[in-house]
């Protein structure tokens, strides 16, 4: 039977993702629109950016943070181009944009002393092949696989290289070891459901410290240039930045990080991730045609949830069949609003990927479940 209860918000993307709870566009009405960031009022504001973001993190001591262009994209992009060439470079990947990074050091940077640690998406590379002595580029959260580290154990306390961390769609939902990660990027698109294109780098003292000691011997545009007569530019760890950023985006930045606080700050905000993992988990164990795309629980995702279809008529169609199949599903229940943008990442196996950070609330994802039985049932029906 069709479910007869739809998720009061069907945005289930995982980037942009959807809104805190409540939100509306009066959130924004405090815009400083029509000002230059460059000015008292403007600075005032990206310093409180910054001193929030730190609190809620709980940031160790002479730990900065920089605002960039580009979403964390942009944010990566700088760490890549501005650090990296002193040391060999280890590049972990097991999912897409890992790819990207591994893609952008070999092929653009063309750097030669590289070892790309390998996995299939749902599983981890072996971490125990980290060379401290490396520099070590990788995503603490697969967003398109459903597959995260662990934890920090297997990073180095003696480590000599740079730990160069896309966070981004894990930072403010999982507990990362800050002490041991010297460069973190993210968006503010992903956990607190911000606005895209700007993105943040969060600078251990040793990336500072790599920033100034090191010149890169390739062109730096622009956008990337960080370093001022030797030193980083002071002006960036209070909030200025290298171009013109939107500031209706950093209001509803800072609307954000408000409801962050409001819900128990970063420790509320892993709750909130964590019982929308459980719900999901729940409903896996209790249906017989979906799986986790990740094997070992302990790597899987608690925000970017991959699941592959087991069905055992499913696993007999060919490969263009499955993605066909898939894509009539997520289609059926974007036309009956239960579920917007819910297929697996394009790279990744056929499947659904459902985005349960801190912005989405448990009932929608129960509400949810019965329309994800319904659209298998009714497309599987339909094929047959």
């Amino acid at each position: 039977m069709k479910p007869s209860q739809r998720p009061a918000n069907p945005r289930f993307s995982s980037g942009p993702c959807t809104k805190r709870p409540g939100w509306t566009l009066d959130a924004l009405k405090g815009a400083l629109v029509g000002r230059s960031h460059r000015s008292a009022d403007g600075k005032k504001i990206f310093k409180q950016a910054i001193q929030k973001t730190k609190e809620i993190l709980g940031l160790p001591e002479g730990y900065q943070i920089i605002f960039t262009p580009a979403s964390d994209t942009g944010a990566m992009e700088t760490a890549l181009w501005s650090m990296l060439g002193p040391r060999p470079v280890d590049v972990l990947v097991w999912e897409s944009f890992g790819q990207g990074w591994a893609v952008d050091i070999t092929d653009q940077l063309k750097l030669e002393n590289v070892r790309i640690i390998e996995a299939p998406y749902g599983e981890l590379p072996d971490l125990g092949q980290v060379n401290p002595g490396h520099d070590v580029v990788f995503t603490w959260n697969g967003t398109t696989s459903g597959v995260r580290v662990p934890d920090g154990e297997w990073i180095s306390e003696a480590r000599e290289g740079l730990t160069i961390c896309d966070a981004t769609s894990g930072i403010f939902a999982m507990d990362l070891p800050f002490e041991k990660l010297d460069v973190v990027t993210y968006s503010w698109q992903k956990v607190l459901g911000g606005e895209a294109q700007h993105g943040t780098m969060i600078l251990s003292p040793r990336a500072i410290g790599r920033l100034e000691s090191y010149r890169p011997t390739w062109p730096l545009p622009k956008l990337f240039r960080l370093v001022k007569d030797g030193k980083v530019n002071p002006a960036l760890f209070e909030g200025s930045t290298i171009n013109t950023p939107s500031m209706l985006c950093l209001e509803d930045y800072l609307d954000a990080l408000r409801w962050a606080e409001s819900v128990g700050g970063k420790a509320g905000l892993i709750r909130r991730t964590e019982a929308n993992a459980a719900a999901i988990g729940a409903w896996v164990a209790d249906t017989p045609w979906v799986d986790f795309l990740a094997r070992e629980r302990k790597v899987r995702s608690t925000t970017s949830v991959c699941l592959k279809i087991i069905d055992e008529w499913f696993e007999g169609l060919a490969e263009v069949e499955r993605r066909a199949f898939v894509g009539k599903m997520v289609k059926l229940l974007e036309a009956e609003e239960a579920a917007y943008d819910i297929g697996a990442y394009r790279a990744a196996p056929p499947g659904l990927r459902i985005w349960a950070g801190a912005t989405v609330e448990t009932a929608d994802l129960e509400a949810l479940f019965p329309w994800l039985d319904w659209a298998f049932m009714n497309i599987k029906e339909e094929v047959e």
